[in-house]
């Protein structure tokens, strides 16, 4: 039986089981998974929309959420929402670990004619810019309608999102490929603490112009 006293991070939109899904840092770490998808094919702990999860978990019950290349599956008007609800199911001394497509990053790729040029390889066989900014083209063809994507997120207006969402503070930076990333910290975050946890994952965060520190105050109209 699991120990119910340690921290317990929720993998939003997991998709199919599988160790590799959940971030390295909360791998080997003591940590408790909870999976949560709207595709009950997926067999996931909880049944859901991340726009509403009030149905399935109360307020301030994760230590910290991991949400990898969902957000952007989402319609741009149901994504402050979704950041709203990540808030509310966070403890105060909680965070999440955001990642999802660098859209500057792929309009680069755009802009020099590579649109549906290979990018990289993936699990899943080789990705385009087109892949990246609708969704991957070969799932989607086989049925899979949940992996399109509705909305895109620059470094900016993902900080924005989140500070508009009611997250205090956030580090938001750009990764090694195209992906941008996005540390959303509620109040009581030991940002130490955090930083160590990413760090022993694998992913270090830029003490550098590299990541954009976004304060409550920094929102601009």
């Amino acid at each position: 039986m699991k120990d119910p006293s340690l921290p317990q991070v929720l993998n939003v939109g997991c998709g199919v089981k599988s160790p590799m899904k959940l971030h390295a840092a909360f791998r080997g770490n003591g940590w408790k998974e909870i999976r949560l998808d709207i595709d009950e094919r997926v067999s996931p702990d909880l049944i859901g929309t991340m726009t509403d999860m009030r149905s399935v978990i109360p307020d301030g019950t994760f230590d910290a959420i991991w949400s990898s290349h969902n957000i952007e599956h989402l319609y741009a008007h149901e994504a402050p929402i979704a950041i709203k609800e990540f808030r509310r199911i966070l403890r105060n001394d909680g965070f999440a670990l955001i990642t999802c497509p660098d859209i500057s990053a792929i309009a680069e790729l755009i802009v020099d004619g590579k649109f549906d040029d290979p990018a990289y390889v993936s699990p899943a066989g080789p990705i385009t810019a087109l892949d990246m900014l609708f969704g991957h083209t070969r799932s989607i063809a086989e049925g899979n309608v949940y992996m399109a994507h509705k909305t895109g997120f620059t470094a900016s207006r993902l900080g924005r999102l989140l500070l508009e969402g009611g997250f205090p503070e956030a580090w938001v930076f750009n990764g090694t490929s195209f992906d941008l990333w996005a540390v959303a910290l509620m109040s009581e975050a030991d940002h130490v603490r955090v930083r160590r946890l990413l760090a022993d994952g694998g992913l270090e965060i830029p003490e550098s112009d590299d990541v954009r520190p976004v304060h409550a105050n920094s929102i601009r109209s």
